[in-house]
């Protein structure tokens, strides 16, 4: 496993306990559909919500929510619809967080959390 590939990893795991934190329910993670994937999906009462997490080391190459484009936003939103078609949820109350997180000196994670991203 790389090293950017073990940092993704360890930051979307802090990104489920700090959404369990706040009280999400999550109900599926790294959801697959054709060449793209979600990587938390989780209720947040009673809206179901499509996270994208995005780790980054440091702040060198920019913040991590920069790396959510509009082509990345695209892609995930057909993710999204694919969801909820193949679980007969067309008409649930959605959105679309970004979870944003660097590593600090103690090896844990700053998190920005972006509600309602796009």
């Amino acid at each position: 496993m790389t090293r950017a590939s073990e940092l993704g990893l360890s930051g979307e795991e802090a990104a489920v306990r700090f959404l369990e934190k706040q009280r999400f329910r999550i109900v599926r993670r790294g959801f697959r559909f054709h060449r793209g994937e979600i990587d938390i999906i989780a209720y947040d009462r009673d809206t179901l919500v499509f996270v994208e997490v995005k780790t980054r080391e440091n702040l060198d190459c920019g913040r991590p929510e920069e790396a959510v484009t509009p082509a990345k936003q695209r892609q995930i939103r057909r993710i999204a619809e694919a969801y909820l078609g193949l679980n007969r949820l067309e008409n649930a109350v959605c959105r679309f967080d970004v979870l944003a997180l660097v590593r600090e000196e103690d090896g844990g994670f700053a998190v920005r959390h972006i509600r309602d991203a796009f």
